[in-house]
């Protein structure tokens, strides 16, 4: 048995849940993880992820030294032909570096002052020329709160640019937005381990066993051990259908009509909570006169839900003493998901289950750090705490802090991941910095963000692994992975709890936020100005420097939450936290109440595209499969699958395992069936995790006008049988393969 030098205690680098981890590192190498019992997120329990998945870490593909362009070490133009940054040939045995160099227009390893002396005279050069609105950055939910908090911070203080954003936007954004219009509020109002206080509650648009594992052991105890009654309101029939009370199978893209007539049934039956909404709520009266056409008869029509299950549905909700709402992407990832967000905040306001334990609005967050990222005002209209961009107040008060002259940071609304790229064009984006996201994975119809990397006149990635979008880039810098870091991350339950280092980091790679310092500080010296703090000693003092503004982190510091996390908000260095929001009042006030109407899927099913293809994750893998696809975890789920209905199978010819294409209208893939009665008949699912066969080929880029995400969630395809020899190879994708 190995006997480790030392255990570190961490916080895992996947979900939302932000299980404890216990990394038991033996000659700078983590052979182990488990996790303590005493952990209040998830005590001792851990998915395959958080279980097996750290290996990636050491995959031979991590980018650990710093690369540019031949092109720009030689002083020539960028090559017109961008799609070859694209074309990746197996490396064969050699060394990252080479391959790179051979496969991808001369890569050239160089020292770190090569590299970001190249970043910041190009960004320099281009803000000069352009001003602000040419400048834009992603920021990342896989980095630390530190981290992220510099970036937003470096592109709003030096280039003056709200154009800052992060993949908030292509996951709940809809629910960020529903939720500040209704309570003022963005995060879950409760905790996810409420659920074993619960007597009914609902789970929406999440499939939890597979996205949050842990999460759902609680919601399955809740019913098991403690009697909670569970609702899925879902398309497919995800693993918690085996414990539910209720199964509402609807139709891609129908939860307006279905959560609509649930509340029409509350209120036709006289189930509301009048005291709640005569002293919490406004804009009722409005709001009922919209139901009226909800009755369940016509939301059976349109979402195939049967009109008795919608009313049972309502009653058992309504009736509970505690109740809480859980809801995942299925709910946001269409171009109406601000209002499928509304639809279930107007459920809770009807019926009072909001503002006390076991009850609530919980979005369940699916990367490690998105609440933290949004937090620390990683959005186009936010600052950190949610304090929009507009507001002279807000502005006034990040001057300074940040040494920055009164009116120098700019009141103007930034553009939105989806909008960063579709202006990549002369008179628009023409930078993009890109710390840790893949947007040639996580967009939606790819073939067209491809064009827009094309017309971006200079790129930077900042990554452990050279993914589908480093491959565009002029120059790439090598970050460390969540185990060669300390820091923060604020996981659904918005606890914010300790990042520590396993290790030193492999190779030249660096922390993030000591990249963003340096650049910075280069950016600082080559425009002349001398504002905003960069030389921190270490990553509390930046949390520090943001909790001095954002009073939701005043009273969080390193030392306070050593052994266990807070809650945020945590306004004072002696306030507990807050488990429980809306006890009292909501931030905006009074709950407001909004009318809505149906609006359909962008792409109905038709003769020649029959099918609805919605999108998720499976559970072995993650996002863009940058890390899992690295890992052990790759064996275990090794291909991609779509899922299709038994009696859609029979009807096109197609027998389990073998290989199809699906198109839409957009683009095409390959890849083998499922055939399963796990999806319904007419929906097939495919897994975004898979460069070979990537789903967002296929989805559609309509985006919902208020929260600007697309609608991975619903578009229309068609699948006809294919030849084995037609599936892809994914050893010749980039970044993909086994150690």
């Amino acid at each position: 048995m190995i006997k480790p030098d030392r255990i570190v205690t961490t916080t895992c680098p996947y979900c939302g849940v932000g299980c404890n981890l216990q990394l038991h590192v033996k000659d700078e190498h983590i052979f182990k993880v488990t996790s303590p019992f005493d952990s209040p997120v998830n005590h001792g329990n851990l998915c395959v992820k958080g279980r097996f998945g750290y290996d990636y870490v050491y995959h031979p593909k991590r980018m650990t030294t710093p690369l540019v362009r031949r092109y720009l070490l030689e002083g020539k133009e960028r090559p017109e032909n961008r799609e070859q940054r694209f074309e990746v040939v197996p490396a064969n045995g050699q060394s990252v570096s080479n391959h790179l160099v051979s496969n991808l227009l001369d890569w050239v390893e160089t020292d770190w002052d090569t590299a970001l002396n190249f970043v910041a005279d190009n960004l320099t050069r281009i803000y000069k020329r352009d001003g602000s609105d040419a400048m834009a950055v992603y920021a990342c939910a896989k980095a630390t709160n530190e981290d992220n908090y510099l970036l937003q911070k470096m592109y709003r203080a030096i280039f003056r640019t709200n154009n800052v954003d992060h993949c908030t936007r292509l996951c709940h954004a809809g629910s960020v937005v529903a939720l500040q219009q209704a309570t003022g509020s963005s995060a879950m109002s409760n905790t996810a381990s409420q659920v074993i206080q619960n007597d009914v509650f609902i789970v929406t648009g999440s499939n939890t066993s597979e996205n949050h594992p842990i999460i759902a052991l609680q919601m399955k105890e809740a019913v098991r051990q403690h009697g909670a009654k569970m609702i899925v309101i879902d398309p497919r029939r995800i693993e918690l259908v085996d414990f539910a009370e209720m199964w509402l199978p609807l139709k891609p893209g129908t939860n307006v009509p279905v959560f609509s007539a649930m509340a029409h049934v509350i209120v036709k039956e006289d189930l509301v909570n009048h005291e709640f909404i005569s002293n919490r709520t406004e804009g009722f009266n409005e709001f009922i006169e919209s139901l009226d056409k909800f009755t369940p008869e016509y939301a059976e029509e349109i979402s195939g839900v049967p009109a008795d299950d919608i009313r049972k549905a309502a009653r058992m909700y309504a009736t509970a003493d505690k109740a809480a709402i859980y809801w995942g992407m299925g709910i946001s990832q269409l171009s109406h998901g601000t209002a499928s967000a509304l639809a279930l905040i107007n459920l809770a306001f009807l019926t009072g289950h909001i503002g006390r334990e076991g009850t609530g609005l919980n979005p369940l967050r699916g990367q490690n750090n998105v609440q933290g990222a949004s937090d620390m005002g990683c959005m186009p209209f936010h600052y950190p705490g949610y304090m929009r961009v507009d507001n002279d107040e807000n502005a006034a008060k990040w001057e300074k802090a940040w040494h920055i002259e009164a009116g120098g940071l700019s009141r103007k609304l930034g553009l939105t991941t989806t909008e960063i790229l579709s202006h990549a064009h002369e008179g628009g984006i023409r930078a993009l910095y890109i710390m840790g996201e893949n947007p040639m994975m996580s967009e939606p119809n790819l073939n067209e963000t491809r064009k827009h990397m094309q017309q971006l006149e200079f790129l930077v990635a900042q990554d452990i692994f050279m993914n589908e979008s480093g491959a565009f880039a002029d120059v790439f810098l090598p970050a460390t992975p969540f185990a060669e870091k300390d820091g923060t991350f604020s996981n659904t339950d918005r606890r914010v709890q300790r990042v520590r280092a396993a290790h030193a980091p492999r190779g030249q790679a660096r922390v993030d936020w000591q990249i963003i310092c340096d650049l910075a500080t280069r950016l600082e010296s080559r425009l002349r100005v001398n504002t905003a703090k960069w030389d921190y000693s270490n990553p509390e003092e930046i949390l520090r420097e943001m909790g001095n503004v954002n009073s939701d982190y005043t009273g969080i510091t390193y030392d306070r939450i050593d052994k266990v996390g807070l809650i945020y908000p945590v306004p004072t260095l002696d306030h507990p936290g807050t488990p429980t929001l809306f006890t009292e009042s909501f931030p905006r006030g009074r709950g407001k109440f909004h009318p809505l109407d149906f609006v359909p899927v962008m792409e109905e099913p038709s003769d020649e595209y029959p099918f609805i293809l919605t999108t998720g994750r499976v559970l072995e893998h993650w996002h863009g499969g940058s890390m899992t696809r690295n890992s052990v975890l790759n064996d275990a789920y090794p291909e991609a699958r779509v899922d299709m209905n038994p009696a859609d199978a029979e009807i096109h010819g197609i027998r389990n395992n073998d290989p199809v294409c699906v198109t839409s209208r957009r683009g095409e893939v390959i890849l083998r069936v499922t055939v399963t009665e796990k999806t319904s008949v007419g929906v097939v699912f495919i897994p975004f995790h898979f460069a070979e066969a990537a789903a967002n080929l296929l989805t559609n880029d309509a985006l919902d006008p208020q929260a600007k995400i697309p609608e991975f969630k619903a578009c229309a395809v068609q699948v006809f049988p294919a030849r084995e020899s037609d599936l892809p190879n994914p050893d010749a994708v980039l970044n993909r393969g086994r150690y």
